[in-house]
């Protein structure tokens, strides 16, 4: 049994412990509210930029502008995946990079081993350079700097492997934020951009454009490119957060628990000593008696 100096030392340990995990839970809490106001900006436009240009792009020959060219022979994959940069978070980055492996795996019987990753967060790009995935780029310690300029450099990075056929099709992985306790690995396909037809049984309206459609592309679609890289980062940011404050108030709580049962169990070691001590003093008396 251990002794009563050891107990007292366990318990001074965790309560140092629920001290520093209580601290970050209010932390990501206090970050928690910004970061879901900028994503639940951010998403609108996103998806609203999207829906204009697949629109405009439904409407013209996909081959006018090399960000629409949906290529027949589909040789090589491009994956940009969102991680965090520190630990701490629970199930944030394991349950992504193991849908990201399942999903490398699935896509082996396309792209043969021609999959390259591009991977943000430095648990992430730890994760898969352990286990040999080819990653071809990785950024760290982003969330902390202007995120639309980062989103910006990454998407030209991108824009520029695209259409020197480094890669025929990319597909970005994030977690999206749903709320504090749900984070959902998202698999989005980036490039090629695909047409949306709203109704495609009725015939397509065509509009009068001013400027005209190419010069439009020309400057929506790289657009659209930093603007969906730029929402992953948000999203990813609050899903961390979110992550981050749930994981540390079950640490909080756990803590509370452990403390309760090594005070129950302090105690009755001390009660147990007590009775020992008394045990043998009445055992000393009456031997002297005898």
């Amino acid at each position: 049994m251990a002794s009563l100096r050891d107990i007292k030392k366990r318990i001074n340990s965790v309560k140092s412990t629920q001290k520093i995990t209580k601290a970050m839970k209010m932390v990501a809490a206090a970050r928690l509210k910004r970061a879901q106001d900028n994503i639940l900006m951010a998403r609108a436009y996103a998806e609203r930029l999207q829906a204009v240009i697949s629109s405009i792009a439904a409407r013209i020959e996909t081959k006018t502008h090399p960000l629409l060219e949906d290529r027949e022979e589909k040789n090589k994959l491009l994956m940009l995946v969102f991680t965090s940069d520190r630990g701490l978070c629970g199930t944030f980055n394991s349950a992504l990079l193991k849908q990201v492996e399942a999903y490398v795996a699935e896509k082996r019987n396309t792209y043969g081993e021609e999959i390259c990753l591009m991977v943000v967060g430095r648990k992430g790009v730890e994760y898969l350079k352990k286990r040999n995935y080819n990653v071809i780029d990785s950024w760290t310690n982003i969330y902390q700097k202007e995120q639309y300029e980062t989103a910006r450099t990454i998407g030209e990075k991108i824009i520029d492997s695209f259409t020197n056929h480094q890669c025929d099709e990319v597909v970005i992985v994030y977690n999206r934020f749903r709320s504090a306790i749900s984070q959902v690995p998202t698999f989005a396909k980036l490039l090629p951009l695909e047409p949306i037809i709203e109704n495609p049984d009725l015939p397509l309206t065509d509009y009068i454009y001013e400027p005209d459609k190419q010069t439009l592309l020309n400057e929506l679609l790289p657009r659209n490119v930093y603007t969906q890289i730029h929402r992953a980062i948000l999203e990813s940011i609050a899903s961390e957060l979110g992550a981050r404050m749930t994981a540390m108030d079950n640490a909080t709580n756990n803590a509370i628990e452990m403390v309760d049962r090594l005070t129950l169990l302090f105690n009755k070691t001390r009660q147990a000593a007590i009775t020992k001590e008394l045990m043998e003093i009445i055992g000393g008396a009456e031997a002297i008696k005898k």
